[in-house]
């Protein structure tokens, strides 16, 4: 029976996609390279549901996603139900219960699929990939730079070499912004100011910390001029201790790996809705678009924990094109299925015949085949 295509059927919700066969495959892949990178440093899969209840998916750090979850009801608890708009607090929360018993530090890796309310800017990311790992227990220099080095890994791992790693801390320019005593308008148009980076606008509407802040502005680029300026600028105490921790792991970073690209923007803060320390956001070189970003938080019970997450199908738009499995007609004669088992072993996929034909060369290129295997020989077209 032949199945018929009902008026429509192909019409999907605006931001959601088909992944077809080559795409599919390659972001498969793909993440898969990402997560044996991952692994390779001690961080081990876990994989949370895509759908939670409200209550649970929400609580805590996972209130500041509140407005970008999907919610529905369980038709069978009439419990409001939501779906994950991110995977890092969940994590958090496997982390605080299933895994409380487990040593410290706890690495855990994931990846799966997100749905988000808005388009974030582009059609097709309702539904997003995520792949990223958290490292939860622990507040330390190192274990910062322990992100960020193996992201640049995962990311050479990829092929991609022409990226950097942008550094901040959303807490430096906030507490600050708390000591101009501004509220309502005032506040947000201060915090609009430092946003776009207009330091004409932040020197009028900052107040008692319009120096420090215009500083900052000036602070924000490659990370061998940022550092000087953050270093010599006078900071309140407690402020001054979040700034000399992001000079810190910049430091460590650049002295681990010299060969990579930091920048620093010390008056970022926007998307940042429950990080509490330094932060990193990643780029590449012709990509508009951020491949990935983390940073340092409190994950359930303010236990100390830091990740990062890549968006896999930005990511690979800058990785080399994954090389796919090359495909070898199996002529249907073929009745020994040692041979095909070989090519499958040597990186081959094939594609059985499943009744003889007259050519069998245009019969692979139908099924868009480069070989052609008959008579326990390998034949390229």
């Amino acid at each position: 029976m032949r199945l018929t295509e009902e008026p429509g059927t192909a019409l999907l919700p605006s931001g959601f996609i088909d992944l077809l066969q080559h795409e599919a495959e390659a972001e498969a892949r793909g993440i898969e390279a990402v997560m044996d990178v991952f692994a390779g440093h001690g961080y081990e899969r876990v994989r949370p549901p895509l759908l939670e209840f409200e209550t649970s998916l929400l609580h805590g750090a996972g209130q500041a996603l509140e407005e970008q979850t999907f919610r529905l009801m369980d038709p069978e608890s009439r419990r409001m139900m939501a779906l994950r708009p991110d995977m890092t607090t969940q994590i958090a929360r496997i982390a605080a219960t299933r895994l409380a018993g487990s040593p410290r530090p706890l690495r855990l890796s994931y990846a799966g699929s997100c749905i988000l309310v808005g388009t974030q800017g582009r059609e097709t990311e309702r539904q997003i990939s995520q792949a990223g790992i958290e490292l939860i227990g622990i507040d330390s220099i190192e274990a910062d730079t322990e992100i960020v080095l193996i992201a640049a890994e995962a990311l050479r791992t990829l092929g991609i070499e022409s990226f950097s790693f942008d550094l901040s801390c959303p807490a430096l320019v906030q507490g600050l912004v708390d000591l101009s005593g501004y509220t309502g308008a005032r506040r947000a148009q201060l915090v609009h100011a430092l946003d776009r980076k207009d330091m004409a606008a932040v020197a009028e509407l900052g107040g008692p910390v319009a120096a420090i802040l215009t500083a900052l502005v000036e602070a924000c680029g490659p990370a061998d001029t940022a550092l000087p300026i953050l270093e010599g600028l006078s900071l309140p105490p407690r402020i001054r201790e979040i700034a000399d921790r992001l000079i810190a792991v910049v430091r460590a970073l650049g002295d681990r790996d010299p060969s990579l690209r930091l920048t620093v923007d010390p008056v970022e803060f926007r998307g940042w809705q429950y990080h509490t320390g330094v932060c990193m956001t990643v780029f590449a070189v012709g990509q508009r678009e951020e491949l990935g970003r983390g940073g340092r938080y409190l994950a359930q019970g303010d236990e100390p924990a830091c990740g990062l997450t890549f968006r896999p199908e930005i990511l690979l738009r800058a990785a080399r094109p994954i090389t796919l499995k090359p495909r070898v007609y199996i002529a249907a004669e073929v009745a020994d299925a040692a041979g095909p088992a070989r090519l499958r072993r040597d990186g081959y996929a094939t594609v059985a015949g499943l009744a003889p034909v007259d050519d069998l060369a245009a019969e692979a290129r139908r099924l868009k085949c480069r070989f052609v295997f008959v008579a326990d020989e390998l034949i390229t077209l």
